[in-house]
């Protein structure tokens, strides 16, 4: 634990909060003069590896409530579809308001790790069912992000009809940024390789500790980490096999294997500060797309600041020596390199698009 002023700031903001949530209710005569809660929760949001994450969770560890439940967004919005399916299939009607309320009878603070919408069948609904949760139910929200409420799923698809969850949130609850100078994320990768070569066992155990470490997640439950659809544009979809806390991990042959172009791998560096592709081969001639693919890929995670980890069959100098567009490939080699450097890896994301 160091010193930091920003840290300091929202540490006592969420006291606050949970002293107004362990207070027993008023009864009788004293609820006449007893004060209403002041807040309905706190967005707190920043770069990564600012300590959001570690402060919400001290928040909810030593919350005195019973009725309490931190859980991944990603997971919360999976649960939420499958309620809303099993409503509409049970009776007619608007099936959200019954599934807010079925929510807030088992819980009056959720914690949320992670906001972050990168799909239209999340933004559809939010605004509504969070409406039901804050404002009639009276569901205490804390939750973290990246991102400042404005610029949560920006460019998506019918973003209009989240525009009403964004002035949600800003109305009901404090909004508070942590975006101080210390990235100390990477602290937990001090000493670790981003390349790592020749595939195989020992270079897969390598990133998978990385994965572990970057985001919290315990390696004995690892055949449960979420998944995510990511929105790439004119309605379609990429499926991200790993999706954590900003992390997001592929192998070579979902990403460069397949006809993909420079709009898929925006959206993957604009939503991810991490990535980890496993699987990269070292190319022939015949693997001319998949390598003019890899550069592109290359290029806009490069110019969004994204942090890159691989498992590769070769140095990256090594990757593509010959075939179409293999001269050119040489400034996808010198890109390669500089992601590697501890300047590269201290920049914030997004901080070169």
């Amino acid at each position: 634990m160091r010193p930091d002023p920003e840290q300091e700031a929202a540490a006592r903001r969420l006291q606050a909060l949970q002293a107004e949530l362990e207070q027993p209710p008023a009864t009788g005569f004293l609820a006449r003069f007893r004060k209403p809660r002041r807040t309905r929760g706190v967005y707190l949001w920043g770069g990564v590896g600012r300590g959001k994450s570690m402060l919400m969770d001290l928040f909810h560890q030593t919350l005195t409530l019973p009725a309490k439940r931190r859980i991944h967004f990603h997971a919360f919005m999976l649960e939420v579809h499958q309620r809303l399916r099993e409503a509409r299939q049970a009776e007619s009607g608007d099936p959200i308001p019954p599934v807010a309320a079925a929510i807030a009878r088992d819980v009056r603070c959720l914690a949320f790790d992670e906001m972050v919408v990168n799909n239209s069948a999340d933004a559809m609904i939010m605004s509504r069912l969070f409406r039901g949760l804050i404002c009639d139910e009276g569901v205490t929200v804390v939750t973290t992000s990246n991102r400042p409420p404005r610029d949560l799923y920006k460019d998506g698809l019918n973003r209009e009809h989240f525009l009403p969850f964004i002035d949600l949130i800003e109305t009901e609850l404090d909004v508070l940024e942590l975006n101080g100078p210390t990235d100390y994320r990477l602290d937990r990768i001090d000493g670790m390789k981003a390349w790592h070569t020749p595939l195989g066992d020992a270079a897969t155990a390598q990133v998978r500790e990385l994965f572990f470490r970057l985001t919290d997640y315990p390696p004995e439950d690892a055949a449960h980490v979420p998944s995510a659809e990511l929105q790439v544009g004119g309605g379609r979809t990429l499926h991200v096999p790993k999706s954590l806390k900003g992390v997001a991990v592929f192998s070579f042959k979902r990403l460069c294997g397949e006809p993909r172009g420079a709009a898929d791998y925006l959206a993957i560096a604009q939503t991810y500060h991490t990535v980890i592709i496993v699987g990269i081969p070292a190319m022939g001639p015949e693997m001319r797309n998949e390598a003019t693919r890899f550069v592109t890929l290359i290029d806009a995670l490069y110019e969004n600041k994204v942090k890159l980890f691989a498992t590769a069959d070769a140095e990256p100098e090594a990757l593509y020596r010959a075939g179409d567009g293999s001269f050119e490939f040489e400034r996808t080699v010198s890109r390669l390199k500089e992601m590697q450097s501890a300047e590269y890896m201290a920049e914030g994301h997004g901080e070169g698009g």
